[in-house]
């Protein structure tokens, strides 16, 4: 019953028979697949071959004040989180673009891994942009930045409809002046307006 009410009909799925006819028009589909798999497999290394060939900012190694960041973290890192950490340091010191993916459930410490990279380009006299997807978010991840980085010399701000259109603008411009060090945002971040004068991390934070 369940076969039969959702083969054909009105905007439902056609479903090939396993034999005669229908085999050839399966197989036929199982071809277009695999090419069109191959087609997406040869584009990505063709990306990954790119960025590998192309010379990227190379950030100087974690140095004292790094280090102190580092030591004010009030709990203790995970295995994983550590790891996440270091391979993403060794990402920024390399001078090759940077692109990497943390995955992690909630309560993995994502938000630390970020932070950590963000005070290594922040004292090389670099911007980091952190892009949400949700303006609840963006001010959530201003506040606790802010209470992360309040012991050390680093500005930061976000930009999102929550903020009045006068805030977003000072913002903007504080931002393309170099006085911010991290701004966090929501697509706002995208807007024409929104100048960096020298934008070093971009971290996306994004739950799917």
């Amino acid at each position: 019953h369940l076969v039969s009410k959702h083969q054909g009909g009105e905007g439902g799925p056609s479903l090939d028979k396993l034999g005669g006819l229908g085999q050839a028009a399966w197989n036929k589909t199982k071809s277009r697949v695999k090419k069109a798999v191959r087609d997406i497999a040869d584009h990505l290394l063709k990306i990954y071959a790119e960025r590998e060939a192309t010379r990227g900012y190379g950030f100087s190694p974690p140095d004292e004040m790094y280090h102190r960041f580092e030591a004010a973290f009030p709990y203790e890192e995970t295995e994983d989180q550590s790891r996440a950490i270091e391979e993403s340091l060794f990402d920024l010191v390399r001078e090759r673009p940077m692109d990497r993916l943390v995955c992690g459930d909630v309560g993995f410490g994502k938000t630390e891994v970020a932070m950590r990279a963000a005070m290594k380009v922040v004292a090389d006299n670099k911007q980091v942009a952190v892009l949400v997807p949700t303006q609840v978010l963006a001010e959530q991840h201003r506040i606790s930045f802010q209470r992360r980085f309040e012991a050390f010399p680093v500005t930061i701000e976000s930009l999102s409809s929550m903020r009045s259109a006068g805030k977003n603008k000072e913002v903007a411009a504080a931002v393309a002046a170099g006085n911010v060090d991290i701004v966090i945002g929501t697509h706002r971040l995208l807007s024409k307006d929104v100048k960096f004068k020298d934008l070093g991390l971009l971290v996306i934070d994004e739950e799917h």
